[in-house]
């Protein structure tokens, strides 16, 4: 089972699955379409001034247990599994962050960028390659969700 807490807006076409949390007690939290919020994600709105909205895009794959406190994600980005992404931060359009990356509290991840690492740093642009993970990845689980509909579960 997922938890949705407070002000939360998602998407057409967004799966959120079991173990998920997205808690808007700190402020407003607005899911594009066609998102993705894998198995054991948090995304908490707030920051250490107080309430702050939190905006996710469309196209997004927040993978495995990743954490989100950024208060922007832009459209067809894939958050890598168990990454952690800190209060305030911005992430631009068609990025990937790594898995198990950290990006820090603030910080701005420009569009088509590639980040890596503990803390998480800009490691190169995006390549045609991964960008096939940032327009397709959200697809595949909508289509997936649609079958779970489907089945009943």
């Amino acid at each position: 089972m997922a938890y949705i807490i407070g002000d939360v807006e998602i998407g057409e076409n967004c799966v959120v699955m079991p173990g998920a949390v997205i808690r808007a007690d700190l402020g407003r939290i607005t899911i594009g379409d066609n998102t993705v919020v894998e198995d054991n994600c948090v995304i908490h709105s707030g920051s250490l001034d107080g309430f702050v909205d939190i905006v996710i895009g469309d196209n997004v794959v927040i993978g495995h247990g990743a954490v989100n406190h950024a208060r922007k994600v832009g459209n067809n980005v894939l958050i890598g599994m168990n990454a952690t992404i800190l209060h305030d931060a911005e992430v631009g359009d068609f990025c990937i962050i790594a898995a198990g990356s950290l990006v820090g509290q603030g910080a701005k991840v420009p569009d088509e960028s590639f980040v890596t690492g503990i803390p998480g740093k800009v490691k190169k642009e995006v390549s045609k390659q991964q960008l096939l993970w940032t327009q397709l990845g959200s697809q595949a689980y909508v289509e997936l969700a649609k079958q779970y509909k489907k089945e009943g579960l």
